[in-house]
């Protein structure tokens, strides 16, 4: 009796990496585009690529000459489409080098109660700041970004770079400041910029109460990596927005948990 080949089930220790990395390659372009408008870009294009295939098969020419032709030029659509992804891709790459991860990986081993007694040192100030603008209903849109882009933050806000603190987060949005409009932008533990004006939220079916402030951070939470704290200036209350999600009436101490955990 003829036995079966195998051979092709060998697996070398390159096929092995070559796996390993183009799975790490998918994970960081799904981080990166997940409850982002770039999902639906990848899902308009997938339905370009079956109707293509679809109407090859049927052998319609002037449709199938016209999809060619756009086709064509994907390459450089893609790139032109996807640059704000692609800048953050490349960002993240530099931004967590193997370096800077083992670094981590050896603080949360060893040095996990240090790391999470400095990080609350950290958010302390705009826990306060945040308690101080609830009592005065005084509105405020904080963003927490990973990576600060210059090209997105920096060209429509007024650069502060300073250390975080709760006069200077209470000032900023103060009625009467000349920056009160718009987000305060942190990163790198500093407050980068003031007066951020952000992409607005396209989902319809948000409550008619929220007003620009929301509609504000959630937008910026669909299309970054960013968190956004808003405090309503009618009602005093604290949302919190993530990946293009609300939470409402947060309380002082999930705050605190949701900030040390994202921020």
């Amino acid at each position: 009796m003829k036995g079966f080949d195998f051979d092709f089930l060998k697996v070398s220790l390159t096929d092995v990496a070559d796996i390993i990395f183009v799975a790490l390659l998918i994970y960081y372009i799904y981080n990166l585009i997940k409850n982002t408008l770039a999902v639906n870009l990848l899902l308009g294009m997938l339905i370009i690529l079956i109707i293509w295939f679809a109407v090859d098969q049927l052998n319609m020419r002037l449709l199938s000459t016209i999809i060619n032709k756009f086709m064509s030029v994907g390459i450089i659509a893609l790139i032109v489409i996807f640059q704000p992804e692609i800048r953050r891709f490349l960002l993240m790459i530099g931004k967590n080098t193997f370096l800077q991860q083992n670094k981590a990986w050896w603080g949360y081993l060893f040095g996990s109660k240090n790391i999470e007694r400095d990080n609350l040192v950290r958010i302390k100030p705009i826990i306060d700041a945040c308690k101080s603008m609830k009592k005065s209903r005084t509105g405020a849109l904080i963003v927490f970004v990973k990576f600060y882009d210059d090209q997105l933050f920096a060209n429509s806000c007024e650069i502060i770079d300073s250390k975080i603190s709760k006069r200077l987060l209470e000032s900023i949005f103060q009625k009467y400041s000349p920056l009160h409009d718009g987000a305060v932008v942190i990163a790198e533990n500093k407050i980068k910029s003031a007066s951020c004006i952000l992409p607005l939220t396209d989902n319809d079916k948000l409550p008619p109460q929220f007003g620009l402030r929301h509609r504000a951070g959630i937008g910026v939470s669909e299309t970054t990596d960013a968190v956004a704290v808003i405090i309503s200036e009618e009602t005093g209350e604290i949302a919190y927005a993530k990946q293009g999600r609300v939470r409402m009436n947060v309380s002082f101490g999930e705050l605190e948990k949701l900030l040390n955990k994202d921020f």
